[in-house]
This record gives structure tokens, sequence and C-alpha cells, in this order.
């Protein structure tokens, strides 16, 4: 039963890198785009012949701004440097550290993987159709481990160029905030699609080569093949582990210890040059934001690729060897970077921003277009790639499946993503009433605000969970492990549009904190502060977002995990299953008391040195003599190499006990536990640490009557605000989004050692 797809192999052998290609260059453009933003005060630019509508030339007067134009830019362009090179510094150390680990890693893979057969060349029969000959397991050892370490560099290579690109944009959305909010708001979304799509093109053309490099080894062994692509999805995400939660324990370390003395000791406003630990503050943005988020999401993006490509290399498209239909997961990602490419242009071209208020409506129209236009896109990729019946694996069956069901695999998908970004927006955002109810309950002090803020976290779990729950069924009901694949696939489809929405946030918060430390007036820093909470609000969508990818990418890969290691059925109530679940349900708990206390005694030693500057630096407090930013700097780098060690080994190491000692079935249970649990911890932990962020930014802007009932800067509910957005910074920044990658690392590191646990793994139940 051979149907044909309307487009053919050598099509789609076209089709894929050049979308990837049109990708890189869209992002380069972008990235020219926010360089003619110039760091150097030449008066007389050349961009000034060209006075259109870009504004590249119309230079404030000094009589406006009351300060020496020039002085304001040479500030900026040093803060900046200052910034960039600490980023640059800690991330170097960072990927030294990870560098060990990751050849470590790789050897550790080649060893269990080699292992299944006793390192034999012979060929073997297949795992699944035991009549054909398959190449020798010690090939899918070389080669998972080629594809891990490849993976690997491509997750570092999108974290380090992310920060570069913010670090290097942060200044010149400062600097375009003097012309007006529309001006900053552009380079500063402009330079997050930088990152989004280089990230998405990237991936997908690494993830291509790839496939055609082993292609030339595997030949018609299609099974093989996909089996050893798995690796790049765990070098995707198990770099994202390290740079997430490293970066996470810097950022919130410095911030935490700046917020605490300064704001709430100190009385001085957030970012001033008189805190010790502000570059460490906006340093700490660029790492655990952008950095981590980058690899993070690009973890996301490989392993619900590799999940849909093995789960399909065992369907007919496999068997049969139809390479369009094979590469459906691809193209739905090729066609995502084309319609990001759309939607990104009518924020910054057909669209001009003109006040405040016009902010945070323009990133979430850009969310909408994106899912509009791409649920176009996916009907288009559905009827060209697919074979108009085909079938599917499932758990040992094959199951008839028609090309517009897993149309709405992937619509659901890319659907219940957008459900989940605008319920998080709702319980984040300063302009609806959770946010504005908690921040109201700092009249009373900081207790009933830690109440009301861990209520409106766990409140804000129900609406996702659902969603969730929804496209799991449908997709499941549809076409197996592979729908739940695809529907992942879909919500990460818009993933360049969505990279842009988060990286814009931190730029503009150290836009924010550079504008504060250059003394730039008052209502410069207006600007940015609202830039800035947009900003706070689209992060958060970027977590819901990477959160639910991660809970359907996880089970997609459990499916593959489940399949890879033969086990029929996954009963509950056996004792080896059960005691797997409940265990899996605590390893969330165990791994975000790991990442809470990092931050907490980082932060207890950035409070400490802070305050011995505060204290012994004479002139510090007057503005006459500069605080020792070095130091602080130094603490945080220490402080979150060291700490980022015992939560990975936690997450990297426990798959690989119990599948040695306990078996797949067990191992099976603690992979569904940690998925169950760590969802909805993720997902409360983050939305928490939102609202408290945004509730401080609600009472310190003052726009409405209750805002400004509230008190200016300094006043009690205030105080009390501030102390609930510190509590919030390690659960939002570090604890909330590294589970994530916790879910799916476990599972997509199960997936890749399957044949190992299947063959020799549950030591333990094996002796008794």
């Amino acid at each position: 039963m051979t149907s044909h797809t309307v487009l053919s192999d050598l099509a789609t052998e076209i089709v894929i890198p050049v979308c990837a290609v049109v990708g890189i260059v869209f992002s380069l453009v972008q990235w020219f785009l926010v360089s003619r933003v110039k760091l150097s005060s030449e008066r007389n630019s050349p961009s000034s012949t060209n006075n259109g509508k870009n504004g590249y030339s119309d230079y404030l007067i000094e009589e406006e701004e009351g300060i020496n134009d020039q002085l304001v830019v040479i500030k900026c362009a040093e803060i900046q440097s200052a910034i960039s090179e600490g980023a640059t510094s800690f991330l170097f150390t960072e990927y030294q550290y990870v560098g060990i680990f990751m050849v470590a890693f790789a050897i550790l893979i080649f060893l269990f993987l080699g292992s299944v057969e006793g390192f034999s060349t012979k060929s073997r029969p297949c795992a699944y159709e035991t009549e054909k000959m398959c190449k020798p397991a010690l090939a899918t050892a070389i080669f998972s481990t080629v594809s891990f370490l490849l993976g690997a560099v491509t997750s570092v290579l999108s974290g380090f160029l992310g920060m570069k690109i913010a670090t290097y944009a942060n200044a010149r959305t400062t600097l375009e905030a003097r012309k007006g909010v529309g001006k900053a708001f552009i380079t500063a979304f402009r330079s997050g699609a930088v990152m989004g799509f280089l990230l998405a093109a990237n991936g997908l053309l690494v993830l291509y080569i790839a496939i055609n490099l082993f292609k030339l080894y595997y030949g018609d062994d299609w099974e093989g093949l996909f089996e050893a692509i798995t690796g790049y999805g765990l070098g995707g995400s198990s770099m994202a582990l390290f740079g997430r939660v490293g970066g996470g324990i810097y950022t919130k370390a410095a911030d935490v210890g700046a917020d605490l003395v300064g704001k709430v000791e100190r009385n001085i406003p957030e970012d001033d040059p008189r805190n010790p630990a502000v570059i460490a503050d906006n340093v700490g943005d660029n790492v655990g934001d952008i950095a981590g988020m980058g690899s993070d999401l690009f973890g996301s993006y490989a392993e619900s690729s590799c999940a849909a490509l093995v789960v399909a290399s065992i369907s007919s498209f496999g068997i049969n060897h139809e390479l369009t239909a094979m590469c459906y997961p691809l193209l739905v990602s090729s066609m995502g970077i084309l319609v990001c490419l759309i939607t990104t242009l009518f924020a910054t071209d057909f669209f001009e921003i003109k006040a405040v208020k016009e902010i945070e409506p323009a990133l979430k129209k850009q969310l909408i277009i994106s899912t509009v236009l791409m649920t176009v896109g996916i009907a288009i990729v559905s009827w060209i790639a697919l074979p108009s019946s085909f079938t599917i694996f499932d758990f040992g069956a094959q199951k008839v499946v028609k090309n517009w069901q897993l149309f709405l695999c992937v619509g659901v998908g890319l659907w219940a993503g957008l459900i989940i970004g605008f319920v998080t927006e709702y319980y984040t955002s300063n302009a609806y009433s959770p946010v504005q109810d908690v921040a109201d309950s700092c009249r009373t002090g900081a207790a009933t605000n830690v109440i009301f803020g861990l209520a409106l976290g766990y409140k804000s779990v129900i609406i996702p969970i659902f969603a969730i729950a929804i496209s799991i069924f449908v997709s499941f009901s549809f076409a197996a492990m592979y729908g739940i694949a695809v529907a992942a696939l879909g919500m990460l489809s818009t993933i360049a549009t969505g990279l842009a929405i988060d990286a814009y946030g931190p730029i503009s918060d150290n836009a924010g904190g550079i504008a504060e430390m250059a003394g730039m007036s008052h209502r410069i820093r207006e600007r940015t502060d609202a830039l800035d909470a947009a900003g706070n609000t689209t992060a958060a969508i970027g977590k819901g977002f990477a959160i639910g990818s991660a809970a359907l990418v996880s089970l997609a890969l459990f499916g593959a995990f489940v399949s890879r290691a033969g086990i029929q059925v996954v009963d509950v109530l056996t004792p080896k299953v059960f005691i797997g679940l409940i265990v899996g349900a605590m390893l969330p708990y165990w791994f975000s008391a790991m990442t809470m206390k990092s931050v907490g005694s980082a932060a207890l030693k950035m409070v400490e040195e802070v305050r011995r500057q505060f204290n012994t630096i004479s002139g510090l407090m007057e503005g006459t003599a500069k605080p020792d930013y070095a130091t602080c700097v130094k603490i945080s780098t220490d402080a979150s190499i060291r700490e980022m060690i015992p939560p990975g080994a936690l997450v990297m190491l426990t798959p690989l006990i119990v599948g040695t000692f306990f078996g797949v079935e067990t191992l099976s249970g603690v992979l569904a536990g940690s998925l169950v649990s760590g969802v909805q911890i993720a997902i409360s932990a983050s939305n928490t640490g939102g609202a408290w962020d945004n509730a401080k930014k609600y009472i310190e802007a003052g726009a409405s009557e209750h805002a400004r009932a509230l008190g200016p800067k300094g006043s009690e509910p205030h105080k009390a605000a501030v102390i609930g957005d510190t509590i919030g910074d390690p659960l939002k920044d570090t604890s909330g989004p590294s589970l994530n990658i916790l879910i799916k690392l476990m599972a997509v590191e199960s997936l890749v050692f399957a044949p190992f646990f299947a063959t020799h793994g549950g030591l333990l139940f094996k002796i008794f």
C-alpha cells in the first residue's frame, strides 16, 4: 500500500536546507539593522542622509535632553562592554566545565551502547522486523555518540550567540529610547528575532545534515539511523540543563543580593550605579534568561524532532522508505521559519508603535498571527508531504492514519501552546486582576503578599494542564505516539517568534539598567521600564511554552522508550512500576530544593559582600567613590559553577542508575512520575515568580489610582512587594525553568540508553 506524496523526495531535500538558510539570512539582516544604531558620539553619522521614517538620523537636541549627549553615549558604551565582558567570561568558564562533562558522557554512551552486543561488528536482526538484517549495535554506539556531541555543540552555540546578540543590543535599545518608545521597541525586538531565527534555522540545518551524513553509512537501515539520531536531542538538552541551572543561579544570586541591600536596606533605586552587585545583576540577565533559554528551547526542538523521527522510522514511512513523509517533522519546522519571518515583519515594519500601551498588544499579536498563519502552513505541509493514508507504529501493532488526522495532531499542539501562553499572560501581567490582587495584598505586609502569590501560582496550573491533557488525548487517539511527538513539534513550530518575544525581555531589562547607570533622565527610564514590564510577561509566556512543550515532548520520548525497550504495557499495579512512579514524582522536589538552596547560599554571600562595600568604601553612598563590581561578578561566577554540578548529576545519573539496577519497568515508572509532578511545579513556580515581579512593577509604575494608593517607591507596601519579588526570583528563573529540562532530559536519556537497559538492565531483580 504505497500512495505517493505531492512533494517529491528531491524537492524535500532542497526545501529543508533552503528554509534553514533563509532563516539564517533573515537573522543576519535584522542584526545589520540593529548595528546601524551607532554607539559612538559622531554627530553627523553617514546615515543622516536618509531622513526616512526609520529615524536613524533624527538625533535629539541637547536642550530637550538636558544632559550632554556625548557623555551619555560614551557612558552607555562603557557599561555595555562591562556587561558583555562579564557574560562572555562566565560562559567560557561554564563551557570549560561542561566540555569535560560532555567528553566523559560521550565515552559513557559509547561504552554502554557498544556493550549491548559485546562490541561485535557483525550485522544483527532488526529490533522490530526480525527477518531483516540491521547494522551492528557498535554502529549505533558510534553514531549516537557523534550525534550527542553535535547536539551539545549546537546547543552551546545557540546559547552563546544569543548572549552575544543581547549584549550587543542592550545599550542600543537605551539610546533609541531617547527618540521614543517605538524605536526602542523595534531595536529590542529585532535583536530578539536575530536569536530566534538563528536558533531555529541552525537546529534544523544541523539535524538535516546529520541525517544525510549518517545515511551514507546506514543506507536502507532507517531504524538504526534514526535511533542513532536521538543522541542529538540528548546532547541539546544536557547542555541546556547546565546552561539553565548555572545561568539561573548566577543571575538570581546577583539579583537577590542587589535588591535586598540596595532597595530594602539602603533605599536606592534598582540598577543604581552605586550598588556593587548591579553589573553582576545585568550580566545575569544575559547568562540565565538568554543563553539558558536559548539552549533550553533548542533542546525541546531537537528532542521533539527526534521523537517523531524514531516513531516514524518503524512505521510505514520508514519501512517503505518514503523520504518526504519521513521528513514531515522537519518540513513542519521549515514552514515554521517562513511563517515566523512574515510574523516578525508585522512587529517591525508593517505597524509602528507610538505609545507605551501598544507594547504588550503588539507582542501578543505576534503570538496570534504566527499561530493563525502556521495553522494554514501545517495544512499545506500535511497535504503535500504525506500520503493520503499510512500506518503508524502503535505498541507492536500498526495503526492506519489519514493525513488530515496528522494535521489535527500538529494543530492541536500549536493551539494548546497559544492557550498556555495566554493563560500565563493573564496570571502574570499587571494589566489583569490576579496580579493586581497580589499587589493589593502588600498593604498588610510581605506575609499576605507571599500567601496570595503562592495561591495564584497553584491556580494558574489548572487551565494549562487541561490544554495539555486535551492535546494528548486528541493526538494519541488519532496517531498514537507519533501524534504526540508532532503535537509537541506543533507547539514548537513557531519557536522563532517565541524566542524573539522571549529574548526581548532581558534585552529591555538591561536597557533600563543601562539608562539608570548612565544617569539618563527620568523620562527615558519610564520608557525602558514600560518595555521591561511587557518583557516580564513575555518571558513568562516563553516559559509557559517551554514547559508545555516539554510535557508533550517527554511523553512522546517516553512512548518511544517503551517501544524500544520492548515493554508491552506499563502496569501501575506492579510494585516495580509503582515504586518508580512515586520516586519519579519526588525527583522534581529534590531538584528544586537543590537549585533554590544554591541560589539562597550564593545570595547570602552576595548580600554580605554588598553590605561590606557600603560600610567600608567611603563616599560610596554619596556617589563620589566607585564600587568594586568585579568581586560581585566573581562571587556569582564561582557559586554558579560550583552549584550547577549536583542538580545536573541528579538528573543525568537517575535514569542510568534506575535502568541498570532496577530495569526498564521501574524506569518507565520514574519517567511517568517525574513528568506528572514536574509539570505542575514548573508552571506554578514560574507564574508565582512572574506575578510577584509584576506586582512590584505595578506599584512602582503608579499608572492607576489603585497603584498610586499603594505608594511611591520606598513605601511599606512597596517594600513588601520587593520581598515577594525577591522570593519569586529563584522560583521563576532557576527552579521553574530548569524543571522542564529535567522532565525531557530523563526521557531522552532513557531512550538513547534503551538498547542497553533492555539487554543488561535490572541487575538487582536478576539476582533475586
